[in-house]
């Protein structure tokens, strides 16, 4: 069998043990079954089976316990920015490209968090920028609690990968004052406002 055909047979594994997850309904804690009931249940390799198993794990969905079997995880967004931080930023192109993915979902959120805002998020949003937080605390809570507003959980499970990604290769000097700049944009209904600011926060 040629690589080309390996990686296609392990990809075909990787996605049916997903989907085994997910028809199952299994949950953080619940055990998977064995390589061997995998094996025949997806009409894989034992091989196969086991690299795919290996691949979820170095990613943190699964861990195997000796003797007692593998089992599902709850998914935490580091395990997967500590493994992709070793293999892709060692490159500034990628760097200065992960930054401007930032900057332009966090653009996203002000425009959607815009056509909800109401007078309570305004309030919760300056108390966020008043509490004795570090730079980078103030920034996640401010843009976190933008991103719930608009309800979208893949968005916001997106923008906290890309966020903690970031902070594995950046450090950003985040200006206080630009956030309550910001809520006033919001407030308002000024998107070009809250995008111009967005930009000056990074200095860009």
């Amino acid at each position: 069998m040629s690589n080309q055909e390996k990686a296609k047979v392990y990809q075909e594994v990787l996605e049916q043990i997903r989907q085994f997850i997910d028809e199952n309904k299994l949950s953080p804690g619940d055990r998977l079954p064995s390589e061997r009931y995998l094996s025949e249940t997806l009409n894989a390799g034992r091989s196969s089976v086991r690299e795919a198993l290996r691949a979820i794990e170095l990613l943190g969905i699964i861990e195997t316990k000796h003797g007692e079997g593998t089992f599902l995880k709850e998914y935490r967004p580091f395990n997967t920015v500590s493994l992709l931080s070793t293999f892709i930023l060692h490159e500034s192109k990628t760097k200065e490209e992960l930054l401007q993915v930032k900057m332009l979902l966090e653009q996203s959120a002000a425009r959607l968090a815009m056509e909800c805002l109401k007078e309570d998020d305004c309030k919760a949003l300056l108390e966020i920028t008043r509490e004795n937080r570090t730079m980078n605390e103030r920034h996640f809570y401010f843009f976190y609690y933008l991103l719930k507003m608009s309800g979208n959980q893949l968005f916001l499970k997106i923008w906290q990968l890309v966020e903690e990604f970031t902070r594995t290769v950046h450090n950003i000097d985040y200006d206080k004052s630009m956030y309550e700049n910001l809520i006033m944009a919001l407030k308002n209904k000024k998107q070009k406002d809250t995008e111009k600011i967005i930009l000056q926060l990074y200095k860009l």
